[in-house]
């Protein structure tokens, strides 16, 4: 006899208006970029975020995981982040 998974580890349905379920847990894709701005390091996460949302639907998340800056003599000329932005797999129902 197979075992059914407790209700605290199986996955959650919603349902749609049109009456299709939908899995809320949903896997996640990550891409990396580098996002700049010569303002600040607030600026360069902001600039990266817009850029990927004007390409990239369902984004759930990022991750800054890094930071450096181009410098001439001293003076910060670029601030850089290195960022992983998450988004959802979208699935198309089976015919």
């Amino acid at each position: 006899m197979p075992k059914t998974m407790p209700p605290s580890k199986a996955p959650k349905v919603a349902t749609k208006a049109s009456g299709d379920s939908v899995h809320v847990h949903r896997t996640a894709k990550v891409v990396e970029l580098v996002a700049s701005s010569s303002k600040s390091f607030e600026k360069a996460i902001k600039n990266g975020i817009a850029d990927a949302a004007a390409t990239t639907r369902g984004i759930t998340g990022a991750e800054v995981e890094g930071m450096s800056m181009r410098c001439d003599n001293g003076k910060i000329l670029e601030y850089k982040v290195n960022l992983k932005i998450a988004f959802g797999i979208e699935r198309t129902k089976a015919p």
